[in-house]
């Protein structure tokens, strides 16, 4: 295999995770929509195919107690339990289970099959339902189909053409090693799982040991850690395991075939083919995690019997059939209890997993999981949202959700928004406001300062954060470090006094609400210095941003779109554990940026005088506030020699080669742009002597970019 430029040179920044940004890769049309296809279809009718596939048994690969219920709701769960809080990504959008490396994790073994299962429906229903849309649909119908009322679904996941290339799935370099944790046993940033090719933790135990309290602070950092609290977790824990079995009729070391990503050319992308089966499979030859058995007495219907076992019976660890750690009851009485899944003459024991007997050992969970064995209907109910949350978790606002069983409960975790209950501003009044902001004792790095801080939030990763709310006036944003608490309490109180006399003046009934006048601040300000360097450039504002209230905005969740570094505005924070450059390069794939895009952006928050703290770092310019093209004709100009401060190298002194004096200051993510090859392609291209007037084009146009990432209602 040919050798990529990050083999041959480790330490260069890549920049190429934002080319996924610049072009569609997929076969479909500019014009298609895929909302509208969607909403062509008869979604009854849709979930009548559905459900007809789960009893249609295939002998290619049978149905475990004739329903493939349990199957479909394991490819659901894990093709949604991917995603992650710290950067948002992962999740069910884009159906990237069905490519590398996620289409070969050990912990997604056979459901390749459970794929190919509904390919007959997607065939049917081509570009007008997607794959990410029928993984988890897939999972809401086998859980109705066998008695459980689920609380909703809302459609609208476009599908992804390739792997994601900006997620990192962790430092090992081979699956299901342990070298995730610190000395602390803290899971590193920003993995979502304790394990490389898990989609949580080890059911057997953390590092095969089946020690259920260790399991318990897995579970509960794992699971934290894709947005679900103790009591989702054991909801989704019970409520998934009532389903179902385990599949470790032998010891998958050296019976397992290779996976999708590595099997030959003549299984069309089957992976895990049970070597030396005679002919298709047969149910008691299954391999999957290396454990057997159901949990329940009858896994393919809704009851409460995986709880009335667990906390009814005691439990003690044992080698399953596939030489796994697994439980089995210490009393008879459960003993040949459940039907076996292929051969009704035969019967089985129900088995319980180390992560199962966690929640019974540890107080919190326990407490939990008693009170759903007391009132069943919580359970039901617990485990109906949890679902909805883990399988819509990274689809933003609940406008975005298509289909006739979208709920009319609006979430805490959807960060939602008010409705606007007044007519919006028009062009008069946009000019007036305008007018009012400039006249102000707000400067230019002011107010592009907090417009930024503003949107910037925004991850096209899950949909979140963005101007619309004005949570920047809110906590937690309000009291960020990179937000410059005193200066932003100045500015949000010099917009809030703009909006209260506009809106007390209005006989009729025109408001702005302050995200409005917040954004509209930062496009009036980039505006006049783009006058001032001698551009007559208009930002386009569209109105209709509302304002949230501390009670619609989740405190703990929103810190994790707190930034650890904002190369945009020269801000790195102590706890930074990469190089401020590459955290640039991440942030501006989350926010759908491409390598120009990101280029002009910082050199115009250079030149506007943007930086945290007001700082000299970058700004090469004598005349900040004028939007020119002087960072880049500064950085690349041939008359600064730079030196690193300290050891650290995040800040550098730029001395005047002829005379020797101290003439800029400079961070790392300055001067990437000129040492990065690529990055340094761009950089010549707008500090050309003719290139200032595309460089003000495309920083405008991306700036209003950034300002209306969040404005699906305008879709």
């Amino acid at each position: 295999m040919s050798k990529t430029n990050q083999d041959w040179w480790p330490t260069l920044l890549n920049v190429d995770i934002l080319d996924q940004n610049a072009r569609d890769v997929g076969p479909t049309d500019e014009e298609f929509d895929y909302a509208e296809a969607f909403e062509s279809l008869d979604f009854a009718e849709v979930k009548a195919d559905i459900e007809a596939v789960m009893t249609d048994s295939k002998d290619w690969w049978p149905a475990d107690y004739g329903h493939y219920g349990p199957l479909m709701i394991r490819m659901a769960w894990h093709s949604a339990g991917t995603y992650r809080t710290v950067d948002g990504r992962g999740g069910a959008a884009g159906g990237r289970q069905r490519f590398p490396p996620l289409d070969s994790w050990p912990d997604n073994a056979n459901l390749d099959k459970a794929r190919r299962l509904l390919w007959p429906v997607k065939q049917k229903y081509g570009r007008s339902l997607s794959w990410a849309d029928l993984l988890v649909l897939a999972g809401n119908v086998a859980l109705e189909s066998m008695g459980f009322e689920t609380f909703g679904f809302g459609g609208g996941r476009e599908d992804a053409w390739k792997s994601d290339d900006a997620i990192d799935w962790g430092p090992e370099d081979e699956m299901e090693t342990w070298d995730r944790f610190d000395g602390d046993d803290f899971l590193q940033e920003p993995l979502g799982a304790s394990v490389m090719g898990l989609i949580y933790v080890n059911p057997e135990g953390p590092e095969g040991e089946p020690d259920p309290e260790w399991s318990a602070d897995r579970i509960r950092q794992t699971f934290s850690r894709m947005a679900m609290n103790d009591e989702e977790t054991a909801a989704l824990i019970a409520g998934g395991h009532t389903f179902g079995k385990v599949h470790g009729a032998d010891d998958p070391e050296g019976k397992h075939g290779s996976p999708p990503a590595d099997a030959p050319i003549e299984q069309q992308g089957l992976g895990w083919q049970v070597e030396g089966a005679d002919g298709p499979v047969k149910g008691s030859e299954m391999i999957t995690s290396g454990i057997e058995g159901p949990w329940t007495q009858n896994p393919v219907a809704w009851d409460m019997g995986y709880l009335d076992n667990l906390l009814d019976y005691e439990w003690e660890p044992h080698k399953g059939p596939g030489g796994a750690w697994q439980w089995k009851p210490v009393d008879e009485e459960l003993a040949d209890t459940v039907p076996s899944a292929h051969d009704p003459s035969e019967t089985d024991t129900p088995m319980m997993l180390t992560t199962d007997v966690a929640l019974k050992r540890d107080p919190e969970y326990r407490e939990i999981i008693e009170r759903f064995q007391e009132h069943p209907d919580e359970f039901q109910e617990a485990f109906a949202k949890a679902w909805y949350k883990l399988i819509h978790r990274d689809m933003g606002p609940p406008q975005r959700l298509l289909g006739p069983e979208v709920p009319d409960e609006e979430m805490l975790w959807q960060d939602p928004v008010p409705d606007a209950d007044y007519v919006l501003v028009g062009d008069e009044e946009v000019a007036q406001l305008k007018e009012e902001i400039l006249e102000s004792d707000l400067s230019i790095s002011q107010l592009v300062k907090t417009a930024w801080a503003s949107a910037s939030t925004y991850r096209d990763s899950d949909k979140r954060g963005g101007a619309n709310g004005a949570r920047i006036r809110l906590e937690p944003q309000r009291s960020w470090e990179v937000n410059e608490p005193e200066q932003l309490e100045t500015v949000l109180g010099t917009l809030e006094e703009i909006q209260a006399e506009f809106n007390e003046s209005r006989s009729d009934a025109t408001r702005v609400s302050l995200a409005d006048l917040v954004v509209l601040g930062g496009n009036a300000a980039v505006e006049q210095a783009a006058a001032a360097a001698g551009y007559d450039v208009e930002v386009p504002f569209e109105p209709g941003r509302v304002d949230a209230s501390q009670e619609q905005t989740d405190v703990e969740s929103f810190q994790a779109l707190k930034p650890k570094a904002d190369g945009f505005r020269n801000y790195v924070a102590d706890e930074a554990e990469r190089d401020p450059e590459e955290i640039l390069v991440d942030t501006s794939e989350l926010l759908n940026l491409t390598v120009p895009e990101m280029t002009a952006l910082v050199g115009g928050m250079r030149t506007l005088g943007a930086n945290y703290a007001d700082t000299d770092l970058g700004v090469f310019t004598d005349q900040p506030g004028t939007l020119t093209n002087d960072f880049f004709a500064t950085l690349l100009g041939e008359g600064v020699e730079w030196e690193p401060v300290s050891e650290e190298r995040l800040a550098f002194e730029g001395y005047d080669r002829e005379t020797g004096e101290l003439a800029y200051e400079a961070s790392r993510v300055d001067l990437v742009f000129g040492s990065n090859a690529r990055l340094r392609a761009v950089s010549e291209f707008y500090g050309a002597d003719d290139g200032e007037e595309q460089f003000v084009e495309d920083f405008v146009d991306t700036w209003s970019k950034v300002m209306q990432l969040d404005r699906f209602d305008l879709e």
